[in-house]
């Protein structure tokens, strides 16, 4: 990748200090100031100029979003809820000839069609066209952001309606492990079969809490998701999420007992359809539901819809 210099620019820490930008408690903000990091987590990322579009989320002061208009990469949105590092962010506007255009919002609720208007691609999405998500995530909003984008990857919309897409996303470690846990990690759970039914999931940075400002009492992780171009699920994904909810509330208990406990709350005609189901399933029903894969929940939701079959509501 041709690496792109930036006009002479007063350094991040310079700029927090002008501006008096300290992180906001409420907003769970911790700063990565140290430019050598987020360069490592850039290059980790395998950010390409040939990315259609690259979205950055809560950029902060800039430091991340230096480093990626350091890479040459021709068009970056990024998403800021603060309005106070917005005199900051348009330092970098202008500094990079307007390849970053800035929007003021809260991710969790901009219309994703802004997103397309800013970057001024709404038309022009072909095969070959990319999106690339990264963000350092506030901590207190990162796991409802992840599970809105994979509602959303799931039916292809708003910026997911690129045919590729990736995210590079920082977490707080033990949510970083859980989505990428396997069966044989204790550490799997309900977002790992979510997230791991759209897409391939790795672990590829991993940072200390020393190198936030201020320190957090946890370390993070750099996790990148590349959506699956044929994705494990063939039914509704919230069926999904009810399904793996109602293991997961047993996730003590072998695969079995919970289908037992899901008998005593159906009908006879659906429990007769649900004996179908198990003998399609074609599981070890002596596991449990950490031991169940994406692919073997995703064939399950499958079968529960193409039998018109639900969990009972509570």
């Amino acid at each position: 990748m041709i690496s792109k210099q930036l006009p002479k620019l007063l350094g991040v820490r310079d700029l927090v200090k002008i501006y008096g930008l300290t992180a906001k408690v409420q907003l769970s903000q911790n700063f990565i100031l140290d430019k050598n990091i987020t360069d490592k987590i850039v290059k980790c990322a395998k950010i390409s100029q040939n990315d259609t579009l690259i979205v950055e989320v809560g950029p902060g002061p800039g430091s991340l979003t230096r480093s990626l208009l350091e890479t040459g990469i021709s068009n970056i949105v990024a998403i800021e809820k603060d309005s106070r590092f917005l005199p900051v962010l348009m330092q970098l506007v202008e500094a990079s000839e307007h390849t970053l255009k800035i929007i003021k919002g809260d991710m969790l609720k901009i219309d994703h069609e802004k997103i397309m208007e800013v970057a001024q691609i709404r038309n022009t999405i072909s095969p070959d066209s990319s999106l690339h998500l990264i963000g350092n995530l506030p901590f207190n909003v990162a796991t409802p952001l992840l599970g809105q984008w994979i509602n959303m990857l799931s039916n292809r919309s708003g910026i997911f309606k690129f045919p590729n897409t990736k995210m590079t996303l920082m977490f707080q470690k033990e949510v970083g492990d859980r989505i990428v846990a396997d069966t044989t990690s204790s550490k799997r759970g309900r977002m790992s079969v979510l997230v791991q039914s759209f897409c391939e999931a790795k672990k590829i940075y991993e940072v200390p809490s020393s190198i936030f400002v201020p320190r957090p009492k946890v370390d993070a992780s750099v996790i990148q998701l590349t959506a699956l171009q044929s994705p494990l699920l063939k039914a509704p994904v919230n069926l999904l999420q009810e399904i793996v909810l109602y293991f997961y509330l047993s996730r003590r208990k072998s695969i079995n007992s919970i289908f037992n406990k899901l008998q005593k709350d159906l009908s006879k005609d659906k429990k007769e359809i649900l004996s179908k189901i198990i003998e399609q399933l074609n599981v070890d029903m002596s596991l449990r539901p950490g031991n169940l894969t994406a692919e073997q929940f995703c064939h399950l939701t499958k079968l529960f819809h193409d039998n018109s079959l639900s969990i009972p509501k509570r």
